[in-house]
């Protein structure tokens, strides 16, 4: 079974996508820590993101960087973070968080509750 991910870049759920390319896909985590929380992924189902052959590794790493430095011009923020968990769901992702502090990178704090208004003026505001 596919996971959500995947799902979502077939277009079978729905998301706030700021970018898009042949292989990578960029979109609004639905739990956000901080306003502009995205998330990068490969559109190739993998699971653990040093499965990724080198070049997928590196493009989306650079797919990640192009999204990083539009939300570091569209969100306040002093740089945007970028963390790599991977046990949540089972498809390779990077987490690009906008950051003031150390602490705003930090999973075990409350997300955020936003209206569809406040995820799409978001998501307009980092579309590549």
């Amino acid at each position: 079974m596919a996971s959500i991910f995947s799902r979502i870049v077939k277009g079978e759920i729905p998301s706030y996508k700021v970018a898009e390319d042949e292989y990578y896909y960029a979109f609004l985590d639905i739990n956000p820590l901080v306003k502009g929380h995205t998330l990068v992924i490969p559109k190739r189902e993998v699971d653990y993101v040093f499965d990724l052959t080198d070049e997928e590794l590196a493009g989306l790493v650079l797919f990640a960087k192009k999204v990083a430095k539009k939300i570091g011009e569209s969100i306040e923020c002093k740089k945007v973070g970028m963390t790599v968990m991977g046990l949540e769901v089972p498809h390779a992702h990077i987490h690009l968080i906008p950051m003031n502090s150390e602490k705003d990178m930090n999973f075990s704090n409350k997300k955020l509750e936003l209206t569809p208004e406040e995820f799409i003026d978001i998501q307009k505001r980092i579309q590549l």
